[in-house]
């Protein structure tokens, strides 16, 4: 079921304990096993330099600690159907499904209630004592009695495998792989594969990126927590799919509707006409119809159809996480989560090691290590402020690159050469974001590892308090480290804060950049194609190389220690003991939502993102699945029954998606001010280009008749275009808030909906114990409900 695995000769122990004492703690953890009733074998290895104790528990242990964890035990068992929308309407329409696949030995579903050891007699299959409890519910009971034991002082809270870890007299303890995942060289059915071979035959292969995953597999061999996660992914990557449609479809509408630009045509055709303002204080004058290319390529990411998609996104975002609710809700009832909750949680191993005093826990009543609330407050308002010197850090970072982006686009002026200094900007705003990207992701491995070395030094008491706090910091950072970029290029950069000629506004002695000749949200786009897409190909690029690395690197450490043994076949926990040790989900849940946030806060200005996120989670998925099956030892099963707070940071993004995107139509794009100009002179945006340039004023040195783009008079005052424009950004934002009213009422809407569909019973239920019935009338409904459970 489980194996320890310590080295003696491999290594020396990074702790400060002597051999000595660490013989004392596992002898005595060993003595304490055996007293609990664990069946061991030690086997070793290497010239005895690696040992393995392999660990089983007899038919009494197991049913004495199910009934501990109450943990779910079969009653009857019925049909498990198909459970994807997609394959029930293709069926319904008649139409071949090519993503359903054959997955042999599906996992039958039950109807289960909690074990009572009393009640044995009535559960299914209680009398195949040997196959009884799945190997997971195994896997978690002696993981149960590993975690419990005592090795040492209980005063001290030297308790348990996953201090034994930490302190070194441990190399790793795992629960063993059920097979090789390699399939066999020769023809063989599906049904006589292990499971570790299926899920790698119909999931983890490369070919089957378009099947429907096995998630009651994945939920059977490693536990709901990592089922949930691929769940989660693939019901994202599904939604994907008509968000990656409409996308491309606006993108080219916008291809095929740019011939027919007016603003554009008149750029184009303009020759000399239009004279302008240095885009730089040491650059010269320039004329419009230089820009005529990328006047045309900035259309394809800033005409109407953008702004359909910006509302189509909106309730895209929160119609995903509103379905997800249900198919989580599904998956949680089909897996028997809907009711779970988390176990009283020990101390984390750091925590107890560390921890200055003991006090009684009110719960459980036991003395367990215990840290001033008061210090832990003053040190994480200590952490905060390191944090808060972090996000100055990356603050100055973005001012760097925006005085690299100067200095490059004035060296490009002063080159001289005509292909250069017309595409000054472009060159500039793609080095630029080369050189934000290198910056983000360096600071991204630098901050984690600050982020988790806070979140130890706050000394919080359990392990989901620690992830909680970890997540909340790395997070924060991340959303600054990614987004802070696009945030100033969307609302910072360009004539809101360039001012006009002869008052131009200074940063650091260098004049303020303006957009490039194709506006904001071609430079924006840039911005996010370069950022977005360059971190999913660094990250796939890590995860494809990295574990194949680590595990390389395990063997052949390993294969020296063997020496002569080399030879012969290696047992089962040696091969698994070359594995990589499971890293967990946080940092998989991390890159997803961040990529949300991509598709959702600036899908105004990049129609496309949808699309390339679709096309990095098909990787992504199988990626994944190829590490779990092929390159991590096997985790010990964890029960779950959602995505944990990554759904409120999920629902947060959604929700500020509207307010960016209502803002980065207001005030960057060209929608607003074009809608203007058409309703109040031309329909046809005759003249446009023309209203919407100013001439420099009279006290402008450099004047000589030169324009410049903006809407105000020959001295520099706002025209009354631009006052009316700006009441029509703001109301415009005010409607755009007022969808994602509508939105919320729809989801108010279905769940009324669904509750008017409930059966009459429950409703009756419900009604009865809203209207403050009798104490007899509620024991009377308690007891019923009770006697029905049993």
């Amino acid at each position: 079921d489980f194996v320890l695995v310590w080295e003696e000769k491999l290594r020396p122990s990074k702790k400060r304990r002597s051999k000595q004492q660490r013989e004392r703690w596992k002898r005595k953890f060993l003595k304490n096993l055996q007293n609990a009733g664990l069946l061991m074998e030690k086997v070793s290895t290497g010239g005895f330099s690696i040992h393995y104790l392999k660990l089983s528990a007899p038919w009494e242990v197991l049913v004495y600690y199910a009934e501990e964890l109450c943990m779910r035990a079969p009653l009857q068992a019925h049909p498990n159907p198909d459970r994807n929308s997609s394959a029930d309407l293709l069926r319904k329409l008649h139409i071949p499904n090519v993503m359903d696949q054959r997955v042999p030995k599906k996992p039958v579903d039950y109807y289960t209630c909690a074990f009572r050891k009393s009640k044995l007699d009535r559960f299914l299959g209680s009398d195949a004592r040997d196959s009884y409890f799945t190997n997971t519910q195994r896997h978690r009971i002696v993981y149960e009695i590993l975690a419990q034991t005592i090795y040492g002082k209980r005063k001290h809270a030297e308790i348990g495998i996953d201090r034994l870890l930490n302190e070194g007299v441990y190399s790793a303890a795992f629960p063993l792989h059920e097979g090789p995942f390699e399939l066999p060289n020769y023809e063989v059915l599906d049904d006589v594969l292990n499971p570790r071979q299926i899920l790698f035959r119909f999931w983890a292969q490369w070919r089957c990126w378009y099947k429907y995953q096995p998630l009651d597999h994945i939920r059977e061999y490693f536990g709901e927590k990592v089922a949930i996660y691929f769940a989660w992914l693939g019901f994202y990557t599904a939604w994907l799919l008509p968000a990656a449609a409409v996308g491309t479809f606006v993108f080219l509408a916008g291809l095929f509707t740019m011939g027919t630009d007016m603003p554009a045509q008149e750029i184009c055709d303009s020759g000399v006409q239009y004279l302008m303002c240095p885009l730089c204080d040491t650059c010269g004058n320039w004329n419009l119809s230089e820009i005529c290319s990328m006047v045309k390529v900035g259309y394809l990411f800033d005409h109407p159809g953008t702004v359909f998609f910006s509302i189509f996104m909106s309730f895209w975002a929160v119609s995903f996480l509103e379905y997800w609710k249900r198919k989580n809700a599904t998956l949680a009832h089909h897996w028997d989560c809907m009711d779970f909750q988390e176990e009283e949680e020990r101390p984390r191993p750091e925590f107890a090691a560390r921890a200055p005093c003991m006090e009684q826990n009110p719960v459980t009543g036991l003395k367990e290590p215990h840290f001033p609330e008061r210090d832990r407050l003053s040190r994480i308002l200590t952490g905060s402020m390191a944090i808060i010197i972090m996000l100055c850090v990356v603050m100055i970072f973005l001012v760097s690159v925006i005085m690299y982006r100067g200095i490059v686009s004035t060296m490009m002026y002063h080159t001289g050469n005509t292909v250069l200094m017309t595409q000054a900007g472009n060159i500039a705003n793609i080095s630029s974001s080369m050189v934000n990207l290198a910056l983000i992701l360096l600071m991204s491995q630098v901050y984690t590892s600050l982020a988790e070395k806070l979140t130890k030094w706050e000394m919080h008491r359990t392990q989901t308090q620690h992830e909680d706090a970890f997540t909340f910091k790395v997070f924060i950072f991340q959303f600054v480290n990614f987004y802070s970029s696009p945030f100033y290029v969307a609302f910072f950069k360009g004539s809101r804060f360039v001012g006009y000629p002869g008052q131009y506004g200074k940063l650091l002695g260098m004049r303020n950049e303006d957009c490039g000749p194709g506006g904001c949200l071609i430079e924006l786009a840039q911005q996010l194609f370069i950022i977005m897409v360059g971190k999913q190909i660094v990250s796939n690029i890590q995860e494809f190389l990295v574990p194949k690395l680590k595990a390389w690197h395990q063997k052949r450490k390993l294969a020296q220690v063997r020496g002569a043994q080399i030879c012969q076949e290696p047992k089962r926990w040696e091969e698994d003991y070359e594995l990589i040790e499971c890293e967990g989900l946080f940092e998989e849940y991390l890159e997803m939502v961040l990529q949300f946030g991509f598709i959702t806060i600036f899908v105004a200005a990049f129609p496309l993102a949808p699309l390339f996120a679709l096309l990095n989670n098909w990787v992504e998925i199988r990626l994944d699945a190829q590490k779990f099956v092929c390159e991590y030892r096997r985790p010990v099963a964890e029960r779950a029954q959602d995505i944990g707070v990554w759904f409120f940071i999920l629902d947060v993004l959604a929700q500020l998606s509207v307010i960016v995107n209502a803002f980065l139509i207001a005030f960057t794009s060209e929608f607003l001010p074009r809608l203007l100009y058409q309703y109040e002179y031309d329909s046809h945006l005759h003249g446009y280009v023309n209203f919407t340039l100013a001439y420099s004023p009279p006290s402008y040195v450099d004047s000589n008749h030169t324009m410049y783009k903006a809407f105000r008079d020959a001295h520099g005052s706002y025209t009354l275009f631009y006052w009316k424009l700006l009441a029509i950004r703001l109301g415009f934002i005010i409607a755009f808030e007022v969808r994602r009213t509508e939105a919320v009422k729809i989801k108010r809407e279905r769940y009324l909906a669904k509750q008017a569909l409930a059966d009459n019973q429950d409703v009756l239920l419900t009604v009865s114990c809203d209207s403050s019935p009798s104490p007899g009338q509620c024991q009377q409904c308690t007891c019923v409900s009770a006697e029905q459970l049993q």
